[in-house]
């Protein structure tokens, strides 16, 4: 029973320790996460959209992908409060440990650029896997979606009529044009990321039957309340 309940209080975040053991696993996952980023950023065919962008930046600036990845990741997690959107602890964590997961392959990692189709391809798959693996313990946490997740959302709310797929390509267009235009690498490879990346992750969540709309993120504020209220017992 006790371990019945711990799961319980684990799965919905009841306590501090369901939460902080649960932002443990966001933060192992997220980091895991960067190393299938890594994976499709060496397969040198062309990168995601949003990592076209932060490419583009860290080219432009001089600077290195996870600074420029923290960088847009916070502008946006800031737009997301301005729109009055739920945020969650894991949206911090996201922000952060992602770009410097990527910054710690890039340093550390082994794997070399591809330099023909035959390894680019099988190797953008197989970190389009390991995203869609990661995305599944970092949601299954419940403790927020990311800021770029989010900002589809907000965006999506105040379009009217027109279907978040639209809105969705809209979004990510501008930041591969952004990117582009500041040097990110655009090629075969982001139409495989933007094709692929969805089909790829819906059929990681069907094998370990997850169904991401019915998880409930806890928000930053409930969170807080769960933690301190312990702490003052």
């Amino acid at each position: 029973m006790k371990f019945k309940a711990f799961i319980k209080d684990l799965h919905n975040n009841r306590s501090s320790g369901a939460i902080l053991l649960n932002s443990l696993l966001a933060a192992l996952s997220l980091f895991f996460n960067g190393f299938g980023i890594y994976l499709t950023i060496q397969a040198n065919i062309g990168a995601a959209p949003w990592d076209v962008l932060n490419l583009g930046l860290s080219k432009s600036l001089g600077i290195l992908y996870g600074t420029a990845s923290i960088t847009v990741a916070y502008i946006i997690l800031v737009i997301d409060i301005l729109l009055k959107e739920p945020i969650g602890i894991a949206m911090f964590i996201d922000a952060f440990v992602v770009g410097k997961s990527v910054d710690f392959f890039n340093r550390f990692g082994s794997i070399p650029k591809c330099t023909s189709l035959a390894t680019s391809i099988p190797l953008m798959i197989l970190g389009l896997i390991v995203i869609a693996c990661t995305q599944y313990v970092y949601m299954a946490a419940s403790l927020g979606c990311g800021p770029r997740d989010t900002l589809l959302v907000a965006l999506a709310k105040r379009a009217g009529k027109m279907p978040i797929g639209l809105v969705s390509i809209l979004m990510l267009s501008m930041a591969t044009f952004v990117g582009w235009l500041l040097g990110g690498q655009v090629g075969i490879g982001t139409l495989i990321c933007a094709f692929c990346a969805g089909p790829i992750m819906q059929a990681i969540f069907r094998a370990v039957h997850f169904d991401a709309t019915a998880v409930h993120h806890q928000h930053l504020a409930d969170s807080f309340r769960t933690i301190f209220a312990k702490a003052s017992n």
